[in-house]
């Protein structure tokens, strides 16, 4: 299933009518995720301003993803709802199922035959209902999301903690159950507390070792585990518009390690670059079209304390890398004081396993500097002590 430019196009349509009508009720200028959340209210043009964090509303979410775990039963009551077609584009995704022990095409064999009933009912139902099929092999949810579906401003929930990840294209997308999933593709709202803000303000610039991963790793420590929890995290500033997008990406999918609603970049040229490098041009040119309505207000940004609940500054040109746990994802530590740190609490000082991966690395940014690494060590005639899976 492509893309829905005509939905994205429709989107865009109404959006200036009804983030003007926000801002009248509110008094004052929006954040970008006000801009989403009042564009998508069930009942369209916002007629009243909501409290953060008490009142809840009912949301139109434009799309909805489902992982093959969480589908199998999202699509058996969704049978039980008489309808011929989902009512919003929906996508299924066989990535779950697949167990990472020995190589990609080992693995890949052996979860077609474990699971291979699986696979059948959703491609089978998904083929009935008009659903967006993607088998075995095909990809990681979000990141398939991130490079096919995710639209700045547009809004959608996916049965993956990590359908956060599209917020690096400035989406709000959101992870939930399946029951919920199955309200939104029956043609019912979804229910959302309206949620807290939080605006984390990037100044300078990433240089040397430190990735944007460092940045999601250095609000971890900051807001902890639970920090985010009832929020939407807003990333701006100077810093934040010198990043790439899929780097934007990886920091939105990590947001579900502080229990954020989830995580959103405002519109810039990166993701201009994105979309079209991804061929949807057509849809970077719609964005292009109401691009201030795809991004905070100027105000906001200049005086952020006024309109987020909770304001962090991180200095991008000071940051290094950061390594986090163990135990818990909050723990931070510059890579420059994990000796220090490890020594203190008597943690184990030997690396003896390493792994790559590519779930949260939201395109090939990290991990081709471990594969820069790796070569040189082959040039070199090295071998690196820890496994390396």
């Amino acid at each position: 299933m492509a893309f829905d430019i005509e939905m994205i196009k429709n989107v865009y349509a109404k959006m200036a009518e009804r983030v003007d009508k926000a801002r009248e009720l509110v008094g004052r200028p929006l954040t970008l995720s006000e801009k989403i959340l009042y564009s998508h209210l069930w009942e369209g043009t916002p007629t009243q301003a909501f409290t953060r964090g008490k009142d809840y509303v009912d949301f139109a979410p434009d799309r909805v993803a489902c992982q093959d775990a969480t589908a199998q039963m999202a699509l058996l009551q969704f049978m039980h709802a008489g309808k011929a077609k989902v009512a919003v584009p929906t996508t299924v995704h066989c990535d779950h199922l697949i167990q990472a022990k020995v190589d990609a095409a080992t693995d890949l064999k052996r979860a077609k035959e474990q699971s291979n009933e699986v696979f059948d009912f959703l491609s089978s139902i998904s083929n009935k209902y008009g659903i967006g099929f993607w088998k075995p092999g095909a990809g990681i949810i979000h990141q398939v999301v991130l490079e096919n579906y995710a639209f700045p401003g547009g809004m959608m929930i996916g049965t993956d903690s990590h359908t956060v990840n599209a917020g690096g294209l400035g989406m709000l997308a959101i992870g939930v159950g399946g029951a919920d999933a199955v309200d939104v593709m029956s043609g019912m709202s979804w229910e959302l507390k309206f949620p807290k803000l939080i605006g984390i303000k990037l100044t300078g610039k990433l240089s040397g070792w430190t990735a944007p991963k460092d940045v999601i790793l250095k609000v971890a420590g900051i807001l902890t585990v639970k920090g985010g929890t009832g929020a939407i995290v807003e990333y701006f500033g100077e810093g934040a518009q010198a990043m790439s997008c899929t780097g934007k990406g990886t920091i939105c999918n990590m947001g579900a390690e502080i229990g954020a609603t989830t995580s959103t970049f405002g519109y810039d040229e990166s993701m201009d670059r994105y979309l079209r490098a991804t061929n949807r041009a057509d849809v970077a040119d719609a964005a292009n079209a109401v691009k201030a309505y795809l991004t905070g207000d100027a105000e906001v940004y200049a005086n952020p304390e006024q309109y987020f609940d909770q304001v962090i500054e991180i200095n991008l040109s000071e940051l290094e890398p950061h390594l986090n746990g163990p135990f818990t994802p909050d723990l931070a530590t510059p890579i420059s004081k994990m000796r220090e740190e490890a020594a203190k609490n008597n943690w184990p000082l030997q690396v003896q396993v390493g792994l790559i991966g590519s779930c949260t690395n939201s395109s090939y940014e990290d991990i081709s500097r471990s594969a820069s690494l790796a070569k040189q060590v082959a040039e070199r005639n090295l071998k690196p002590k820890p496994s390396l899976p």
